[in-house]
């Protein structure tokens, strides 16, 4: 066994100033290239905990969704070759979404690059071309050649990765074990003293706007969780007597509860959100850019009302104004300068979840359980407090439109790339930054993508409760073939397959149901309710059901 050297490596300075950072978990997979970082995580202490993942995507995604509800920095460690490259997707998602993700890849050491390195990716001699490949997915990439310029450039991704996206810090072995000159930490700044915003000049022209309207609804999107905006968001609504919609993934930016809550927009929205949207005088954009899938089925709604939008980054629709800036300063400035008036709130009751079609064994020949139940009765089971990860397809659809937030939870789905199997990694990676029960909903097409992370839950332990709503098929591509094509042939159903009953067999320590009915299923939620770590349910559903999607009702209805 080698002994230790009392020196401070660049892998040290590493772990070390990522701790300061404020980040107390680090998720990543082993290898030859990135060893040196596991050994400093561990000589570190109990500062910092390193979790190994089954898959790149996976711990990417863990550090995604840790970063997501902690608004802590997220930290992805990987090998070089094939691990470098597994991180992409995951990157991808946290580009897209503004996710403050710093990867750490490992590079072979620098004196075979252009030598035939086993993972050579230097670009020489013909090689793969890390940076330019990684830049393509991050904020700031950069491969360190010398300790020297290691400090310097870990500050700069940080940074990038903080102001929104992921940072990408390529790191060659030899580098990583290189001795590094003891210096001090960077200070961080403390936080002053909260004060009453003022109205900065670029939002003169909001002030008018809504000073001038006396219905106003609100549209939050997802920088309101990014920023930590929320109690700024319920005092600007208050203020003005604005009902608040939310982008699908943005569900948690108000709660669920409030009398101002009027439900979710886009594809995934409630009937009569366009109407309300369409009769106000001002709609405000709060932290939303509105992307396809936040303003669809509303294109004419917003086209008939003044929009106004608040954020950091511009909008995607035509907008009267746009105030560019800090969301939470913006929200709290706007809420500060509000008239005292009496608004002209609507009525609210018009807005209501999607009525799909019966399904086709309404007379008992569908199989499993229709979403809508099923989501129901997981509301009811989900205590306060506890969050919530939806993965893609049918099944995220369902419990996005179907399924409110728990008081004081996060509620998570990921709408940049869309990725399956997203949610199993994220949702392992949140509970360990929020150290609570955690809820990962998802279809069996994602579980075979990504769920075997259900495994790294199992070894550390983590308090997430893993239901998968499985119709054997993929089943959003099954409704495609239905509705836009001719439905007489299918790719995407599969043979059964039992789930709960394998990973039950396969992972001995896990609890496990398997359900084919309510009954069982609300069972199974019952019978686990008390496990203090992981819990896995399936869940047999209808691969044939229609789900509260707007394309696809439109689509039937013509």
């Amino acid at each position: 066994m080698a002994t230790r050297s009392s020196t401070r490596s660049v892998a040290d300075h590493i772990v070390a100033r990522i701790a300061d950072e404020g980040t107390d978990t680090i998720f990543g997979v082993d290898g030859a290239n990135i060893e040196d970082v596991y050994d400093a995580i561990d000589r570190l202490g109990p500062k910092l905990r390193g979790i190994v993942a089954k898959h790149e995507f996976g711990a990417a995604t863990m550090a995604d969704g840790y970063a997501r509800t902690t608004n802590r920095l997220g930290v992805v460690i990987a090998t070089s070759g094939g691990g470098a490259l597994n991180l992409v997707a995951g990157l991808g998602e946290a580009f897209d979404s503004e996710v403050p993700v710093l990867a750490l890849v490992g590079q072979p050491p620098t004196a075979l690059e252009g030598r035939g390195a086993f993972q050579d990716t230097s670009s020489r001699a013909g090689t793969i071309d890390a940076v330019g490949l990684f830049s393509h997915v991050s904020r700031f990439c950069a491969k360190a050649t010398s300790a020297d310029e290691v400090p310097e450039l870990l500050e700069q991704a940080i940074a990038a990765a903080r102001a929104g996206g992921p940072a990408v810090l390529l790191l060659p072995k030899n580098v990583q074990q290189a001795e590094l000159a003891e210096r001090a930490l960077p200070e961080r700044a403390l936080p002053s003293e909260p004060s009453r915003p003022r109205l900065a000049d670029g939002l003169h022209e909001a002030e008018r706007m809504l000073a001038q309207a006396a219905r106003v609804v609100v549209i939050a999107g997802p920088e309101v969780a990014r920023a930590d905006a929320r109690a700024e968001l319920e005092s600007f609504a208050t203020a003005h007597g604005a009902p608040v919609l939310v982008a699908p993934d943005a569900k948690d930016a108000i709660c669920n509860n409030h009398p101002l809550f009027a439900g979710i927009c886009g594809i995934m929205g409630y009937r009569g959100v366009p109407d309300l949207v369409a009769n106000a005088e001002v709609c405000v954009l709060a932290g939303a850019r509105m992307p396809l899938m936040a303003r669809g089925g509303m294109e004419e709604a917003l086209g008939r009302t003044r929009l106004l939008h608040l954020g950091s980054r511009p909008p995607f629709v035509d907008v009267e104004h746009s105030a560019i800036g800090p969301l939470k300063h913006s929200l709290a400035s706007l809420a500060g300068e509000a008239r005292p008036r009496q608004p002209d709130r609507p009525d609210l009751a018009a807005i209501q979840p999607l009525s799909v079609p019966a399904r086709n064994g309404s007379q008992g020949g569908a199989p499993g359980v229709a979403y809508r139940e099923a989501v129901a009765a997981l509301a009811k089971r989900i205590p306060p407090g506890a969050d919530v990860f939806a993965d893609a397809g049918n099944t995220g659809a369902s419990v996005v439109h179907y399924l409110p937030v728990a008081d004081g939870g996060r509620f998570v789905v990921a709408l940049g790339m869309g990725g399956m199997g997203y949610a199993f990694g994220a949702g392992i990676g949140s509970s360990f930054g929020r150290r609570r029960r955690t809820f990962v909903v998802a279809g069996d097409g994602a579980f075979f993508m990504h769920g075997f992370e259900v495994h790294t839950a199992v070894e550390q332990q983590a308090p997430v409760t893993f239901v998968i709503f499985n119709n054997n098929a993929h089943a959003m591509c099954v409704t495609r073939e239905q509705l836009y094509y001719s439905g007489e042939y299918s790719f995407n159903r599969f043979f059964e397959a039992r789930i709960g009953e394998a990973v039950g067999t396969l992972l001995p320590r896990l609890p496990s149901r398997a359900a084919n009915t309510l009954a069982e299923f609300e069972s199974a939620l019952d019978e686990t309710v008390a496990e203090p770590g992981p819990v896995f349910i399936s869940l047999t559903c209808d691969p044939d059901e229609i789900p509260p999607f707007i394309p696809f009702l439109k689509e039937l209805t013509a």
